[in-house]
């Protein structure tokens, strides 16, 4: 069994490394990505669309060379466990999701995905071992026509410096940084001297 171009159990070793664990979403999300791979045409090139922000982006970017980072993958938190993968020009591509109608015949899947069981109630090995088992079975498969403009990352544009901060920002944000204008998550900023020798 293999997923992409690696053994399951290679696919599992490069989950752990990238991810920190064993998470069952990730394991899902390997044959989905694996599964679209399978529809796209041969040598396109392409971009990849998440419908969730949750474990399943990190198989895209295992896989794939699409990655948050270098705008090839974009996220739009549907709350979703789907992936599209699409040609990045004519936007035609393939939709992979776990499909609901298909999980009754894996109960320890449906019971994890379905949040029917709290965590410290379910079985491990029983799901990673149905999981495994199911593979593809669990998923279904939609050709899809994107719009790119519509989950592309939008260009930085004209960066100028806060007035406030003195961090380089977007222009766009207005007369001063995201930050600066109430939208941080940080309550509380201490600067550290680093001297340099």
């Amino acid at each position: 069994m293999n997923i992409c171009t690696y053994s399951y159990e290679e696919y599992l070793q490069l989950v752990k490394s990238f991810h920190g664990n064993l998470a069952p979403g990730l394991i899902i999300g390997g044959f989905i990505v694996d599964l679209a791979m399978k529809h796209l045409p041969e040598g396109e090139f392409f971009d990849a669309v998440c419908e969730t922000p949750v474990c399943l982006p990190d198989a895209v970017q295992i896989l794939t060379p699409c990655t948050i980072g270098n705008g090839w993958l974009s996220i739009v938190n549907f709350g979703r466990f789907a992936v599209t993968l699409y040609e990045k020009y004519t936007g035609k591509g393939v939709r992979v999701f776990l499909d609901t109608e298909k999980l009754n015949n894996w109960p320890e899947v449906r019971d994890w995905y379905l949040k029917k069981k709290k965590k410290n109630e379910q079985d491990k090995d029983l799901l990673m071992a149905q999981i495994k088992e199911a593979g593809h079975g669990l998923l279904s498969v939609q050709h899809v026509q994107v719009e790119p403009e519509k989950v592309r990352r939008k260009k930085m544009g004209n960066v100028g410096v806060c007035a406030s901060c003195g961090e380089a920002y977007p222009l766009k944000d207005g007369e001063s940084c995201m930050g600066c204008q109430g939208d941080s998550p940080y309550s509380d900023i201490t600067a550290v001297n680093i001297s340099s020798k």
